[in-house]
């Protein structure tokens, strides 16, 4: 769904690259670790240090690549379809290759990854197929896809992903809502399963770095993790050829 029939403020909408362009010199500034990386932090179902390889997709300024570094996760490549940031995780120097690009379509090599990321990105997706499709092209057998996203809930309170212009006022980027079971759908056509979930909620942490958010929404689920597995062969196989359900 877009977001535009949830939205409640109005702001100036800008598209997506043109939108991270802008906010790339004041994004480490505004974006904070309780969103996301305190849910990397959570996941038991990933051994970070067991990981040789990962492909970082939407890296942006590197806020996810460092943290997998400090994790113990080996080479990591990264992508993204903003120079200014891009320009950003490249002066912070933990990735090992970075290329400007789409993330549904990477040309990073096939089966040759035991983790692949995207963090913060599905919410600028029209279509989530394409992004599962390529994680899973590029995950080695057994390897694992985490996917850390802005919760929908979120989205439909209207709180659209945006940033304040220097000397101006917000401005937002082009987002679009996925439920829970648009991200099944999209994982179990391209042969996933799930291995863990977990959600995050606005609680007392919130208070200090965000105290409007805390006051209005305490207890509303702002972000969630996904980690999902390719399925065995078999399963998948025996998945595909399952007769469709008969009429009640």
């Amino acid at each position: 769904m877009d977001f535009d029939p949830f939205d409640t403020r109005g702001y100036p909408t800008l598209p997506v690259a043109e939108g991270y362009g802008e906010w790339a010199e004041s994004y480490e500034r505004t974006v904070f670790d309780l969103l996301d990386i305190r849910l990397l932090e959570r996941l038991a179902a990933v051994d970070w240090p067991a990981c040789d390889r990962a492909a970082d997709l939407a890296c942006g300024t590197g806020r996810t690549g460092a943290w997998l570094k400090a994790a113990g996760v080996g080479r990591i490549d990264g992508i993204d379809l903003t120079p200014e940031m891009l320009a950003k995780a490249r002066a912070r120097g933990v990735h090992d290759d970075l290329v400007l690009g789409d993330l549904a379509a990477t040309g990073f090599e096939t089966g040759a990854y035991d983790l692949v990321t995207a963090c913060l990105v599905d919410e600028h997706l029209a279509d989530l197929r394409p992004l599962y499709r390529e994680a899973h092209r590029l995950l080695a057998p057994g390897g694992r896809f985490v996917l850390v996203g802005y919760h929908p809930h979120f989205l439909m309170l209207g709180i659209v992903t945006h940033f304040d212009r220097p000397g101006g006022g917000p401005v937002a980027i082009r987002s679009h809502v996925h439920l829970t079971s648009d991200h099944v759908a999209a994982a179990h056509a391209a042969g996933f399963r799930l291995q863990e979930m977990a959600e995050n909620v606005v609680d007392d942490d919130w208070r200090d770095v965000k105290p409007k958010w805390h006051a209005r929404y305490r207890h509303h689920p702002a972000s969630f993790a996904l980690v999902w597995t390719p399925a065995p062969v078999a399963a998948k196989i025996v998945a595909d050829h399952l007769p469709e359900a008969a009429p009640c």
